[in-house]
C-alpha cells in the first residue's frame, strides 16, 4: 500500500483514469494508454508545466492534504471516570457540564480572557470579514494573515512603508466592532510585511496590541508565490520591494513579455533569515512600538529547528508559539509539500511536549503554546488538549472555522433572497429563526445584534458547538476546569500511536494500576 494519493487529486482538479487500477509506488494508471488526453497530474503538467504545481483558484477555495498518514488524532479514545470531580464540590447538582469552565487567560504581559482555549490560525482571503467577526463573538484569538497590503488597492506608501492601508484597517475593526471583553486579533508579518513597516503601521495608527512573526512562509514553510497577470502588475511588486522573477525591469525580459515569450512573473515571498540575535532584538523594538503580546508562528521543522525556537521564545519570554502540523492548510502552498513536507500534527505536537518537558525540568521560562493542523471538531481539541498538557493550552481551528464562517454567509444570503435552503427550512424563513445562535447574541448585544452577519453568527454557532462539546468530555473525566485535563484523558489505540506519543494503551493503564497496588 502507498499512504499518498495517486496522481488524481482534487487538490489540481486531475484525477486517473484507472482510478480501481493504479501502480501505487509511483501514483499512474498500472496501463498507461498512448491515446488519453491527460487528465492526471501527469497529463495537466505536459499542458501546464510549473503551473500544475498549486492548487487551482486559491481565491475561490482552500485546500489541505489528501495523504493518508499512518497516524493521527482517531488512534487515541478519551478516557472515562467515574468517581469524584476535579475543579468542582463532589455535588451531583453542582457537578454538571454546563459547569464546566473552559476560559483561558491568554498572553503574559496582558492577560486577555478567552470563553475557550481556541485560536483561529492565520487567514487573510476568502470570508475573512465573518472569520474575524466571528472570533470577537465567541471570544477567542484570531489573526490576521501574512501578506495582507499586497492586495490593498488603497495602499499608501512612503519611503517604501506603509503609511495607511484601508484593507488592513478593516480587518482589524471587523473584530473591534464586536469586540466584548473577550478575545483578540493577533496581526502576523512575514518578512515583506516587516521590510515595509507592517507592524509598526498598525500599532501606531490602527491600535494593534498584539503581533505575530512568522517563521517561514505561506502555509507552512516554503515562499508565498504568486503568479502575476501583466508586466505593470510586476514592476509595480518589483518597486515595492518584492522579488520577482524573471526580473521585469529588465530590458530583454519586458521585450519577451511583449512578444508573448519566456516565463510568466511571479511574485515570491522573501524566507526569513532569524537568528537568536535579531529576533531578540526585533522582540525588543516591537515592545518599545507599543506592542503588548508577542507571537511566534511555525511548522513542522527539523527537531533541531524547533528546540532552537522554544529557546528564542524562551530567552525573549514571547506570549506565544504556534505549531502547525501537517496535513492543515488553507491552499497557498504547492501540493506535494501539503502532502509530503513535515511531521503530521500527532508526531509533531509529541515532539513539542518532549522538548517543553525537558525545558521546564531545566527551569526555563515556558511561553504559552498552541497547536494546530487539521482539528475541526471537539473531538479533535480535547485530544489536542491532552496530548500536550500541561505544555499546550490552546488549539488552533482553521480551515473549519473558514467553512462555517462561509456556510453562514452563503445560507444567509439566500434566506435574504427568499431561498431558503430545503434542508432548513424547517427551522423559520427568516435569518433569525433559521440561525440559532442569533438569540444567545441578543444577550450581548441587544439592538446592534442585527447589525451581525449570518457568516459571523454561523462561526459563533460553531464554535458553541465545539465549546459545549469540549465541556462534555472534560465532565466524562470529572474534569471541570482545564488546568485539569491531562495526558491519562486520553488512550492510546494503537502501538505506534503510544510508542510516537508517550501516552499509554488500556492494556498498559490496567498494568499500570496493579503494580501501583490497586488491586
Amino acid at each position: 500500500m502507498s499512504y499518498s494519493k495517486s496522481l488524481g487529486s482534487s487538490l489540481t482538479n486531475t484525477k486517473v483514469r484507472t482510478p480501481n487500477f493504479v501502480t501505487f509506488s509511483s501514483g499512474m494508471c498500472s496501463v498507461c494508454t498512448s491515446n488519453c488526453i491527460g487528465t492526471c497530474e501527469i497529463g495537466l503538467s505536459a499542458i501546464r508545466g510549473s503551473e500544475a504545481i498549486y492548487p487551482f483558484a486559491t481565491d475561490v477555495y482552500q485546500f489541505a492534504s489528501e495523504k493518508e498518514y499512518p497516524l493521527d488524532f482517531s488512534h487515541f479514545n478519551i478516557n472515562g471516570r467515574v468517581f469524584g470531580a476535579m475543579g468542582c464540590e463532589e455535588n451531583s447538582d453542582m457537578a454538571t457540564f454546563p459547569k464546566v469552565k473552559t476560559d483561558f487567560q491568554f498572553g503574559i504581559g496582558r492577560n486577555v480572557n478567552l470563553k475557550a482555549p481556541i485560536i483561529l490560525p492565520a487567514m487573510a482571503k476568502l470570508n475573512w470579514k465573518d472569520y474575524y467577526a466571528g472570533a470577537a463573538l465567541a471570544g477567542v484569538l484570531v489573526v490576521i494573515g501574512e501578506d495582507v497590503v499586497a492586495k490593498d488597492a488603497g495602499l499608501k506608501l512612503e519611503n517604501g512603508k506603509v503609511v495607511d492601508s484601508p484593507l488592513l484597517r478593516e480587518m482589524v475593526n471587523a473584530f473591534k466592532t464586536h469586540y466584548h471583553g473577550y478575545g483578540d486579533i493577533i496581526l502576523q508579518a512575514n518578512v515583506d510585511d516587516e521590510n515595509l513597516g507592517v507592524l509598526e503601521f498598525a500599532i501606531s495608527k490602527l491600535g494593534v496590541k498584539s503581533v505575530e512573526l512568522k517563521f517561514g512562509q505561506a502555509a507552512k514553510g516554503i515562499q508565498g508565490m504568486g503568479r502575476l497577470k501583466t508586466i505593470e502588475e510586476a514592476l509595480k511588486f518589483q518597486a515595492m520591494g518584492y522579488l520577482i522573477y524573471p526580473d521585469p525591469s529588465d530590458p530583454q525580459i519586458a521585450e519577451d513579455y511583449r512578444e508573448n515569450r519566456g516565463k510568466p512573473f511571479e511574485k515570491i515571498g522573501k524566507l526569513p533569515m532569524w537568528s537568536e540575535t535579531t529576533l531578540t532584538s526585533r522582540v525588543e523594538e516591537l515592545r518599545k512600538l507599543g506592542a503588548e503580546i508577542i507571537c511566534f508562528k511555525t511548522g513542522p521543522y527539523d527537531a533541531k529547528d524547533l528546540i532552537r525556537i522554544l529557546k528564542i521564545a524562551s530567552a525573549t519570554k514571547v506570549d506565544l508559539v504556534t505549531f502547525d502540523g501537517a496535513s492543515g492548510g488553507t491552499g497557498n502552498s504547492p501540493v506535494k509539500m501539503m502532502n509530503e513536507w513535515g511531521a503530521p500534527t500527532v508526531p509533531l505536537e509529541s515532539m513539542v511536549y518532549d522538548i517543553l518537558k525537558r525545558m521546564d525540568e531545566k527551569k526555563y521560562y515556558l511561553p504559552q503554546i498552541a497547536i494546530t493542523g487539521g482539528f475541526s471538531m471537539e473531538d479533535h481539541v480535547f485530544k489536542g488538549l491532552a496530548l500536550g498538557a500541561p505544555y499546550i493550552q490552546l488549539v488552533g481551528i482553521g480551515r473549519a472555522a473558514m467553512a462555517a464562517a462561509t456556510v453562514g454567509k452563503v445560507v444567509g444570503d439566500a434566506i435574504a433572497n427568499g431561498n431558503i435552503p430545503k434542508e432548513y427550512a424547517g427551522y423559520g424563513d427568516s435569518i433569525e429563526s433559521v440561525f440559532e445562535g442569533y438569540k444567545r447574541l441578543k444577550k450581548i448585544y441587544g439592538d446592534k445584534t442585527s447589525d451581525i452577519s449570518p457568516g459571523a453568527v454561523g462561526l459563533y454557532s460553531y464554535l458553541e458547538r465545539i465549546t459545549t462539546g469540549i465541556q462534555q468530555l472534560m465532565a466524562l473525566n470529572r474534569k471541570f476546569s482545564l488546568a485539569h485535563i491531562c495526558r491519562n484523558d486520553i488512550v492510546a489505540l494503537t502501538d505506534p500511536a503510544a510508542s510516537v506519543s508517550g501516552i499509554m494503551t488500556y492494556k498498559e493503564q490496567l498494568k499500570t494500576e496493579i503494580l501501583g497496588g490497586i488491586l
